[in-house]
């Protein structure tokens, strides 16, 4: 499916036609069309199972002593469109037809607000694939390609997670023009571009570049770019996520190396710091890059309350990814070494043990967390909450009464949980478990020693870490002030001036010309 972004969408979910997508360094050889109606069905019968699919659709028809068909997937096609078409056609007298040149079709008589030619065969047939609908003239080497496309979509509604007190609530869905147009609303920039790609052997998946073009580095665009073109494999049926991996390449690294925003007001901040946004048909989220791990730290809700009110948020969030790390491996490590603790901290440390060893009981209360998000997620709706609320407070109660668990434990890995939950990033939370669960290993395994030895290794590793020639942990290393300054601090939007300088934007300043907007 091309899609052009600046042409609206209807309840309906009807997207009109799009533009070609541009043709690739090496083209295939191009097929032709067959020149006579029986040939075309042949061809569409032996290639793609015309006769066999219910829901290929080859309309005959005779205007005047001209044979045409119209060629289009029924569950795709626009009716609405295609008989107004066809109300046109009917108009015309039988001389008309006699002296019509493939041209006159073209320009005057089908009433369709796009429609393009197209000589290959292969590429009608992909475009048909897409929704379109292929008008096939006898006699004539091209086929008329009209817009009458009729998706199934749903309206934008607000995304579940990354939800705000103040702010829009509309978000992406699941059909690609949708979301495009979505940030087109919000950035009415001549500068902003959508370069359309297809990805995919079988699948033909759309695949969507967005930038500013007089912002953006555009050596990483162009390596971005080729990326993707050179892309060799089957499909993409799960879309973005099968995209990531497949162009990011980041083998076993748990932390990821794109954020993913289901907002349009996010993605067009992210567009207008200098960031590429990458758009897959199919899929409600939108791929940003290159990100950093602070990035990944950011919510929409802290810019939309005051400073003070956003900086406090924004602490306030950094205290709880920090405790899912490191609050359940340091309450361990103390627990293990009672030398540790300075005489404040005399409070800390299990009251009386459990059955089980304490690392046990760590093991298998993070395993119970995963299980009870798994199963919320696969209950339904209305049973959802009743089964969390049962499963946390009765499961946690019955496990210390029986003496399997210490009280402890049960609260800090609540705390852990809650954490992880507050971290804006869905993917960053679960890396940021699988770290936990190895600081717990390791402490067990090796006490003070271990602890160090693996937040060090975790550490370097974020440091060596590159998300598409980015330093990753920038700005804290390579360190930057002013851009750990807001990281740090929601500064107001007047006094943030420049542009993140780890993205190489073309223009630094948010505010040239003195303060004044362009």
């Amino acid at each position: 499916m091309t899609q052009d972004a600046a042409a609206p969408t209807d309840d309906s979910g009807t997207q009109p036609i799009i533009g070609h997508r541009k043709p690739h360094k090496e083209e295939k050889r191009t097929v032709p069309i067959p020149a006579t109606l029986e040939e075309f069905a042949d061809k569409l019968e032996a290639e793609i199972g015309y006769k066999t699919t219910f829901d290929i659709v080859l309309r005959e028809m005779t205007f005047g002593d001209r044979r045409v068909a119209f060629f289009f997937y029924n569950g795709f096609a626009k009716d609405t469109v295609l008989t107004e078409v066809l109300k046109r056609l009917t108009y015309l007298q039988a001389e008309d037809y006699g002296a019509a040149s493939f041209h006159d079709f073209f320009r005057l008589y089908v009433p369709a607000i796009q429609v393009v030619e197209e000589s290959d065969w292969e590429k009608m047939l992909t475009d048909v694939l897409a929704g379109g609908t292929a008008m096939f003239i006898e006699g004539e080497s091209k086929v008329l390609l009209i817009d009458a496309k009729a998706f199934p979509a749903r309206n934008p509604e607000e995304p579940t997670l990354e939800r705000v007190v103040r702010g829009a609530r509309d978000g992406f869905v699941e059909t690609m023009l949708t979301n495009v147009t979505l940030v087109r609303r919000r950035l009415r920039d001549k500068q902003l571009r959508y370069e359309i790609i297809r990805v995919g052997e079988r699948t033909q998946t759309d695949v969507c570049i967005a930038y500013i073009d007089d912002i953006v580095d555009h050596e990483m665009l162009e390596a971005m770019r080729d990326k993707i073109k050179n892309l060799k494999i089957d499909g993409l049926p799960l879309a973005d996520k099968q995209l990531e991996e497949a162009t990011v390449k980041r083998g076993w690294n748990p932390f990821p190396l794109v954020r993913y925003s289901e907002r349009p007001d996010t993605v067009a901040v992210h567009l207008m710091e200098g960031s590429i946004a990458i758009f897959v048909d199919t899929t409600p989220s939108v791929m940003l890059l290159p990100t950093t791990f602070f990035d990944l730290l950011q919510h929409a809700e802290e810019n939309r309350q005051t400073p003070f009110i956003g900086t406090y948020l924004r602490w306030v969030r950094f205290i709880g990814v920090a405790a899912s790390l490191f609050m359940l491996p340091l309450w361990f490590l103390f627990t293990l070494k009672p030398e540790l603790k300075p005489p404040a901290l005399d409070f800390i440390g299990a009251q009386k043990a459990g059955r089980l060893p304490m690392v046990a009981q760590f093991l298998i209360a993070e395993v119970g967390v995963d299980m009870l998000r798994m199963a919320s997620i696969h209950t339904p709706t209305p049973l959802a909450t009743a089964m969390s609320l049962i499963a946390a407070i009765l499961i946690g109660d019955i496990a210390v009464k029986t003496g399997l668990f210490v009280n402890e434990v049960v609260l800090y890995m609540a705390v852990a949980a809650i954490g992880m939950f507050a971290t804006p990033s869905y993917e960053l939370g679960l890396a940021n478990r699988i770290i936990r669960l190895v600081l717990i290993v390791a402490v067990a395994s090796f006490k003070v020693e271990g602890f160090v030895a693996a937040t060090t290794i975790f550490f370097i590793m974020l440091v060596m870490e590159r998300s598409f020639n980015r330093p990753y942990m920038w700005p804290l290393i390579p360190f930057n002030l002013k851009g750990m300054l807001s990281i740090l601090l929601r500064v107001p939007v007047l006094q943030n001036r420049k542009r993140p300088i780890y993205l190489k934007p073309q223009q630094e300043d948010r505010m040239p010309n003195g303060g004044e907007s362009r």
